[in-house]
């Protein structure tokens, strides 16, 4: 009844090191699970929704903030396919009438974020270093700014968006964006740490083509689909630390318990 594709190869660094596996994943395969709806739907008298996730990268360097109307200028191999994947939910909907929607999404956050995406990388690091089991994080641009919401408000209006009568394209953002800088201040300063004795500056880290300031504008979202974002950056960034000093906690434990029976 119900189609929710969050699947891609969603890691922007990773998207200029392997840039056809981005684009076939998370283009082309888009394409594949529409037309899979489609022929499907031909034999199938109750109605299908689907609902994909776009991103905030599609927006690249456009002026901020970013709306449903802002053009996109993807600057990745990511935000390209994102953006592929996109047009062709808005083809599929207008061509076939199928209840396509796009949620263009900004940077969506939880404990359960992967341990290569930045801001899981600063709390996993600065809950280590607190506790001893590591020295340093590496970075990149520090100055690059984003709007960060925390991913179960975002997953509502996931949901929210195929409950409601029409399908659409939705932006989906809290408004408010933040450097790397800011949420190092709010996860090192949560734990009485200062950021600048462990953070350094790594090249590698750096993307080819910058995108430096993404802000979205939701009030599309909050009018149409009665949603707004509930949790501030300042509430995400301590979830996530608590989050993963229970987990550093439990890693200092077994490597006590190791080091003992090794002996």
């Amino acid at each position: 009844d119900e189609i929710y594709n969050l699947a891609a190869q969603s890691h922007v660094r990773v998207s200029f090191d392997q840039p056809e596996y981005t684009a076939d994943v998370t283009g082309t395969g888009v394409l594949r699970l529409l037309e899979a709806i489609r022929s499907h739907s031909r034999y199938s008298s109750k109605p299908m929704k689907v609902y994909q996730a776009g991103s905030s990268e599609m927006f690249g360097s456009a002026a901020a903030p970013q709306s449903e109307t802002t053009r996109f200028e993807p600057r990745s191999p990511y935000a390209c396919a994102k953006a592929y994947a996109h047009y062709q939910m808005i083809n599929y909907r207008d061509s076939y009438g199928l209840f396509a929607s796009n949620g263009i999404l900004f940077n969506h956050e939880s404990p359960r974020r992967g341990e290569a995406f930045v801001t899981r990388k600063i709390t996993l690091a600065a809950a280590r270093i607190k506790l001893g089991l590591q020295k340093k994080l590496a970075l990149g641009n520090l100055d690059a700014r984003r709007d960060w919401g925390f991913a179960g408000d975002y997953v509502e209006a996931m949901w929210r968006m195929l409950q409601h009568d029409t399908p659409g394209d939705f932006v989906i953002s809290t408004g408010v964006s933040a450097s790397i800088r800011e949420f190092l201040d709010l996860t090192f300063g949560y734990l009485d740490l200062d950021w600048n004795d462990y953070v350094e500056i790594d090249p590698r880290f750096y993307r080819p083509a910058e995108v430096d300031h993404v802000e979205g504008d939701s009030s599309h979202a909050q009018k149409v689909l009665s949603w707004t974002p509930k949790t501030s950056l300042t509430v995400l960034a301590h979830m996530m630390v608590d989050s993963d000093l229970e987990l550093v906690r439990r890693e200092r434990h077994l490597l006590a318990v190791d080091e003992l029976e090794a002996r």
